[in-house]
């Protein structure tokens, strides 16, 4: 029986809707989900993007627009990240054309864009096909992957506002943009061996670069074997790389670089040869071959099936592992079937010591110069410098230890609105925050601000940041430490616009970043722990061992550690032996040749420091947690000179999980000597508690000097450092009734005190808040201090 058509009387309604979906959605195959979503639901209209977000307009039935609205934000691309979708009527058109994707629109507004997204499996599959006319194609990408915030250098995202915009479309690849079925449909970077970018190989400064594209990636494979260091252009900015299994490449690579012993990074082939070289948990085989692909820290296997030259991560039981996430990167190691090469290769970022990673060729060639034997580079722009990020799972969660490729500039939800502002973050480890109402863009990892090349970097970054996001700073804020490089920044750029400049208390803003990211309105006050190694106190002193008791509004000092002299300042820094002298004079205990922090120092420094710290000359008082761990890491014959930041402390809690399983009596009964004092200061009952570590160094000399292997020393400190927080944190609740903890700091990048805080608090009855999307060192510092200073009262 032929069904009636519907008269116009029992014909459905039909209406046309304006939808504005805003968030993470150009760039991702936006559109093309919209166009197959309204041919899904059979409607007609438009959809285009603008700069601030998607548009789109829709006619038809109204059962079937209601379904297509519903859908919009909940279908969405697996890259697509729908902060919003408002809607509104308007009037039917009657249009009868189907449904059409219109140029983007230019214009004032505000849009999200994705970071860089490793290869998705389908350009993996064919890049290694040889039928597929992508075979081998070093810059294969669709709608789900490849670059997006390193291209863009404008909105609306489109080719001619990113760096693809000098490769026009062979008519194969502007065929598979313009049609709506095809994966490739509206994605920018798009490209084919016939109209993409270049491979070039070249020697030198000097080197015209006569290698190209096939002929120039063999050479690259065939350099790394024979044991060359080579500098590799990658997403965000320039590798060097070397044979991760030849001792003599890894060497090199470290003079070179002037690395010291600080870890290298590796890229592995597969994840059957990172499961050789490491241990891998689900959650780590997640990270490690999801869409990000960060670098991934990872303890190392005993005996493992497969091996790395012993200098590319000295004395460190973990190695910082990941996975190609371009096709470049892929090719490098090898298909199946190419002749064998180095399965595992060093990638660390292409740079000198201090200075930021590099992004132009031809600076490439002049920086790089006698760091890398030749360049493989390509004619693609890097716009934004963006180094990898690094992870590690603690206590089952991820907890960022650097953030940038994979998560810049992916905005963070704040839980109060802010004014218009713009925060410089701190001197080391440099990140900086743009935000505006309810969110935050907290920028790719800048660097240490120890150099004019880095202080450039930070300008042209917050200039293309606060661009893309339609950030206008009516407010600067900054540490308040009056020597900071950045503060100086702020101060003259604050000056120079007539805006106002805040400064916040350097661990107050590190409390205020735990806070923000675990959406906190700062209604309730929490006990914050907050641990590093530097921070400017209010009373001039280096704070960094501090218990606050902190809301956004402000915060008071409940407890802190006992003040010692830092002799020397940042001669106490790069050498641990003078911090442990310094804590062992302060606790009234001899200098014994006996101990290896007093045995390293040279005799003539060893009676001038004893002068210094005697007469108080140079000698700042700090309450740093981290100096503390640099004390006791030379003390226990670990580390007393460092190359990099923080390499005493990583080293003795390398010692503490080295010893684990070999020396269970780490915590047996001896370790309760090892106990701090807690007492008042004589100011009265409002006064801060002192955390007085004298008992501490007392215990560890004293198991040193009895022949404990410093395995035992690390655990046993480690132990005490995790009870004192328990103690003082039991203390504040007792006062004043807070139950939650917000665990931050550089220190608190120790997995093993981490993961002992965490346990412990929680067996207490507190609320632990530990930070999950942003570092807890100073790259997460910068969200604090927006949050404190650029807020507005609801």
């Amino acid at each position: 029986m032929t069904p009636r058509k519907p008269t116009p009387a029992t014909a459905p309604e039909r209406i046309r809707r304006h939808l504005t979906v805003r968030g993470a959605v150009q760039g991702v195959g936006f559109r093309p989900f919209v166009y197959t979503l309204a041919e899904e639901h059979g409607l007609t209209g438009w959809v285009t993007n603008d700069a601030d977000g998607v548009r789109t307009e829709v006619e038809g039935p109204a059962s079937a627009v209601d379904a297509f609205t519903d859908a919009i934000g909940t279908r969405a691309p697996p890259l697509a990240l729908v902060e919003s979708v408002d809607h509104r009527a308007v009037p039917v058109t009657h249009d009868d054309g189907g449904f059409t994707i219109r140029p983007s629109a230019a214009g004032p507004g505000r849009t999200l864009i994705p970071p860089d997204t490793a290869t998705c499996d389908a350009c993996l599959a064919e890049l290694a096909d040889p039928a597929d006319r992508r075979h081998r194609h070093p810059f294969i990408t669709c709608t789900h992957c490849g670059p997006r915030f390193t291209v863009v250098t404008g909105l609306p995202y489109d080719r001619p506002l990113t760096t693809m915009a000098g490769f026009p479309l062979c008519p194969d690849c502007a065929r598979e943009y313009a049609d709506p079925g095809d994966r490739r449909f509206h994605a920018q970077p798009i490209a084919c061996p016939r109209c993409g970018p270049r491979l070039t190989l070249c020697r030198g400064p000097d080197d015209p670069g006569t290698l190209h594209d096939a002929a120039a990636l063999d050479a690259a494979r065939g350099l790394l074997a024979a044991g060359a260091v080579l500098a590799v252009k990658g997403l965000g900015g320039y590798h060097l790389a070397c044979d991760a299994g030849d001792p003599a490449a890894v060497r090199t690579l470290r003079k070179r670089k002037n690395r010291g012993d600080k870890p290298f990074a590796v890229l592995a082939d597969s994840l059957a040869t990172v499961e050789a070289l490491v241990h891998v948990g689900a959650a780590e085989r997640a990270l490690l071959t999801g869409p990000r692909k960060p670098i991934v820290l990872l303890r190392r296997r005993t005996r493992p099936a497969h091996d790395v030259a012993p200098g590319v991560a000295p004395g460190s039981p973990d190695l910082g592992v990941m996975l190609p996430y371009t096709p470049l990167h892929r090719l490098l190691l090898g298909l199946p079937g190419d002749p064998p090469g180095p399965p595992v290769l060093v990638m660390t970022s292409g740079n000198r010591s201090g200075e930021p990673i590099v992004t132009d060729d031809a600076e490439a060639l002049a920086r790089l110069d006698g760091l890398a034997d030749a360049w493989l580079g390509h004619d693609r722009p890097v716009h934004v410098p963006c180094d990898d990020s690094v992870v590690r799972i603690c206590a089952g969660a991820e907890l960022p230890v650097r953030r940038s490729r994979g998560y810049a500039p992916l905005p963070l939800a704040l839980p109060l609105p802010v004014v218009p502002a713009l925060a410089v973050g701190g001197d080391l480890k440099n990140t900086f925050c743009a935000a505006d109402d309810r969110y935050a863009w907290l920028s790719a990892h800048v660097g240490d601000m120890d150099d004019l090349a880095t202080l450039t970097a930070f300008e042209r970054a917050t200039g293309h940041l606060t661009g893309l996001t339609a950030v206008t700073p009516r407010l600067l804020i900054a540490d308040r430490h009056p020597g900071y490089r950045s503060t100086q920044w702020a101060r003259r750029t604050a000056e120079a616009r007539g805006i106002p400049l805040r400064q916040v208390q350097h661990h107050h803003a590190h409390v205020a970043s735990t806070m923000a990211e675990h959406g906190l309105d700062g209604a309730s006050p929490v006990i914050g722990v907050a641990f590093d190694g530097t921070g400017y106190g209010d009373d001039g002193a280096v704070w960094g061992g501090e218990i606050l008791i902190a809301d956004y509004d402000g915060f008071a000092r409940f407890a802190h550690l006992r003040y010692v002299p830092l002799p020397g300042g940042d001669a106490a820094v790069r050498n641990p032996y003078r911090m442990a002298l310094s804590h062992l004079r302060a606790a009234g205990l001899p200098w014994s040749d006996a101990l290896p922090c007093t045995a390293i120092a040279p005799p003539g420094e060893r009676r001038l420091l004893d002068r210094q710290l005697e007469r108080g000359l140079n000698c700042v008082p700090t309450s740093s947690m981290g100096r503390l761990f640099d004390a006791v890491s030379s003390l226990a014959g670990v580390c007393h000179r460092v190359e990099y930041e923080a390499e005493a402390a990583m080293r003795l809690e390398n010692a503490a999980l080295t010893g684990a399983e070999a020396d269970p009596g780490g915590d047996d009964g001896r370790a309760s000597a090892y106990g701090f004092i807690l007492g008042a200061e004589p100011d009265g009952p409002a006064a801060p508690l002192i955390a007085d570590p004298r008992p501490v160094l007392a215990a560890a000399a004293a198991d040193v000097l009895a022949g404990a292997p410093a395995p035992t020393v690390a655990r046993r400190f480690h132990r005490a450092v995790t009870d004192l927080v328990r103690e003082v944190c039991a203390a504040a609740r007792q006062r004043t009734g807070i139950a939650t903890v917000a665990l931050t700091g550089g220190v608190f990048c120790n997995a093993l005190l981490t993961e002992g805080c965490c346990t412990g608090l929680e067996a207490d009855g507190f609320t632990v808040l530990r930070h999950r999307k942003v570092p807890p060192n100073d790259g997460g510092l910068a969200l604090g201090q927006l949050i404190v200073a650029a807020r507005t009262k609801e």
